[in-house]
């Protein structure tokens, strides 16, 4: 198995080997190019997103589980069908509460995940 590459039509999920992205949570690089990158996060219980930034417009999708979630200055719990926006620059973070995946999607793509 290797990582997807920048610009690859088709991305088989179970192609991609995950990668460790903090306590308790895995990564996959789905399709990307130089505007836009789709990745997979896993969470187990307790799994912790640091508080970061970073220059990319980011908009995340709760497939599964429940996270307490921190956006600049707000911190909400977030499920199933909730859509986060994250701009580019401002801090963020969360805690998972209960197992489970969301996707996020970066523009431009982030060249520190390949």
């Amino acid at each position: 198995m290797e990582p997807s590459k920048k610009g690859q039509i088709w991305v088989e999920h179970d192609q991609i080997p995950p990668q460790p992205a903090g306590p308790g949570v895995t990564r996959r690089v789905l399709a990307h190019s130089q505007d836009a990158m789709c990745v997979e996060n896993v969470f187990e219980t307790g799994g912790v997103g640091a508080m970061h930034s970073h220059p990319h417009t980011q908009i995340t999708y709760i497939v599964s589980g429940r996270y307490r979630f921190t956006i600049g200055d707000e911190t909400r719990e977030v499920g199933p069908g909730d859509t986060l926006l994250k701009e580019n620059g401002v801090v963020h973070g969360c805690t998972c509460l209960e197992g489970g995946v969301m996707l996020d999607f970066f523009t431009p793509m982030r060249e520190d995940f390949v």
